[in-house]
């Protein structure tokens, strides 16, 4: 299992240090999938990809000087022989999963047969995620509710034994003060990670560790 589950992407050395480690080669010698399906749960969906994609919103995630990049957008691939797509996920090095809405997220994730391929895929591939795209991974997930899933889909994986809360004391998310993400954590049968948006967990065979030039805290149940 090689999985970087990131805030807001790779956003300084450490994280992009750690990033190569897993893929065992620079990133300039790597392919890509960029995932944008949990995007379009927000407001702006559409613009946010374009941005995101194009590396003019946040830190670095897409563009950041992968060898090829494709998008694989989730909803599509229930419709698609799988001949078509799975084959392109067997190759390449890196799936990068961006954020969103967890529910949403989780649902393709299921619908389209990823989640199912996942575990054999991670014994090769690295999951990058960020924020949403790491949430899933774990015990744990939110939503925006801007969608119309059946309000018991699940919204997250569970491939991983704890929860991430993202965005630590970030501006633009008021609610997700230290304060109010441990009295969440105490909410859940799991560790909770609670990290800023310079921190990522690190997840391999032999163990999680945290990356971070920036704040981290980590609450046990």
């Amino acid at each position: 299992m090689k999985m970087l589950l990131t805030s807001a992407g790779i956003s300084n050395a450490s994280i992009h240090n750690a990033l190569v480690e897993l893929l065992g080669k620079p990133v300039a010698e790597s392919s890509a999938l960029f995932v944008p399906t949990a995007i379009y749960g927000i407001r702006n969906g559409a613009d946010i990809i374009r941005r995101v994609i194009c590396g003019t919103l946040g830190d670095p995630f897409c563009e950041m000087g992968w060898k090829s990049i494709g998008v694989l957008e989730l909803t599509a691939l229930p419709s698609i022989k799988k001949e078509l797509w799975v084959p392109m996920l067997q190759e390449t090095d890196a799936l990068l999963v961006g954020g969103g809405d967890c529910q949403y997220l989780c649902y393709w994730m299921q619908q389209s047969g990823l989640a199912d391929l996942l575990p054999a895929l991670l014994h090769k591939m690295v999951y990058v995620g960020l924020s949403a795209g790491s949430m899933i991974m774990t015990r744990f997930g939110t939503t925006y509710g801007n969608h119309t899933l059946p309000a018991e889909s699940d919204k997250s994986l569970g491939l991983v034994d704890f929860a991430i809360h993202p965005h630590m004391d970030h501006e633009w998310f008021p609610e997700n003060s230290l304060a109010s993400l441990e009295k969440l954590a105490a909410t859940l049968p799991v560790p909770s990670y609670a990290i800023d948006d310079q921190t990522a967990i690190k997840v391999t065979d032999g163990g999680v560790e945290v990356v971070s030039e920036g704040h981290w805290k980590l609450f046990n149940p």
